[in-house]
């Protein structure tokens, strides 16, 4: 080989040495170190904790009065009086308003002066039968006449209290609809009246629930206009049919109103609790979904493992471990997507929060 082909061989040769260790890097020395094995994730804990847990359904409902009633009068007449004000409680037999009674009244005054009289000629007639100065039959027949008037008169009391509007039970009353001295009949609305210490709810679940609603289950409603207030009942009946369209059944419950906060015909949504017990759940962030598994990773010194869990119930930012956890356990809530089964961790802290003064 000529010395020129050997010196080009030598070069190339060197070339592709120098090339090499370049690419590679050194083997042996801090750099190398540096470079070795995966690097660690930075994430956050959080601790598997006990809480009690609400499973629960919703739905949506609208408050009736365990009562109601429109208040319209028996017969026709002009409106003497009004004597309630809207807003007002009233109990049973309380005055609402007076219809014009002068005839009734008169009809009562003819009505007891014939029962007078009646009575009297009947009484008369029984002191003479006794010394046989009348005959029995003439008797009998004041007797009857006497009966007729009390009949009369009763008919007569009967028609004057018909010009007398009284509420039906307690309950408050609402809008006044009528002014006085307005025609009315039997169809003129006069008011309202509405029993609200108690009020009534009726929903529809949904038919997979159907068996565990049941006859006093509790009851949790909520309205737009009382932020963070619960009120509290129970289930009073449950329908025995499912709608075939809907796929879901109707309930009722009774929902206590002792300060009257509710009216009749609020929209409200109630939770129906099913079953309430103690259980361990972590932050939701901490689950990850594959396919039908879902899974947290566990640290495990400066490291984690990839573990399989059962759920239970969601809610609020929880998930209910039901299997693969224990009480105390830490699991990654940050960093997930960047972790494997066996990860390096290094473990940050959550920045702290300033308050808003």
């Amino acid at each position: 080989m000529s010395l020129l082909r050997q010196i080009v061989v030598l070069l190339v040769l060197a070339a592709f040495a120098v090339g090499g260790w370049l690419w590679l890097g050194p083997t042996t020395g801090p750099a190398a170190e540096r470079g070795s094995g995966p690097r660690a994730v930075p994430i956050l804990l959080a601790q598997v904790t006990e809480t009690e847990i609400r499973e629960s359904v919703e739905a949506v409902a609208t408050t009736r009065a365990s009562d109601a009633v429109e208040i319209v009068p028996l017969v026709d007449g002009r409106i003497e009086s009004l004597d309630f004000a809207p807003g007002q409680r009233v109990k049973k037999g309380d005055l609402l308003a007076t219809l014009d009674s002068e005839v009734e009244r008169a009809a009562v005054d003819e009505a007891k002066a014939m029962l007078g009289d009646a009575r009297a000629q009947f009484e008369r007639s029984q002191t003479l039968a006794k010394t046989r100065s009348v005959a029995d039959a003439r008797v009998d027949e004041l007797q009857a006449a006497y009966l007729a008037a009390q009949a009369k008169l009763a008919t007569a009391e009967k028609h004057l209290a018909e010009r007398e509007i009284r509420a039906p039970f307690e309950g408050i009353v609402g809008l006044r609809e009528v002014s006085v001295g307005a025609r009315v009949d039997d169809t003129t609305k006069i008011t309202t009246l509405d029993s609200l210490d108690e009020l009534e709810i009726e929903f529809s679940v949904p038919e997979q629930y159907y068996g565990r609603v049941g006859v006093g289950s509790e009851i949790l409603a909520t309205a737009s206009n009382y932020p963070g207030r619960e009120f509290k009942g129970v289930v009073a009946s449950v329908d025995s049919r499912v709608d075939a369209v809907a796929r879901a059944f109707r309930v009722r419950a009774d929902l206590p109103n002792a300060d009257l906060a509710l009216p009749a015909g609020m929209f409200m949504v109630v939770e129906i609790v099913l079953d309430t017990r103690k259980a361990l759940v972590v932050p939701e962030q901490a689950v990850l979904s594959q396919g039908r598994a879902t899974f947290v990773f566990r640290r495990q010194g400066d490291k984690v493992e990839r573990l399989e869990v059962g759920l239970g119930v969601r809610r609020y930012g929880e998930a209910e471990i039901a299997k693969g956890l224990s009480l105390g356990d830490e699991v990654a809530i940050t960093g997930l997507q960047r972790l494997r089964d066996g990860s390096p961790v290094t473990i940050q802290q959550a920045p702290a929060t300033t308050p808003v003064s």
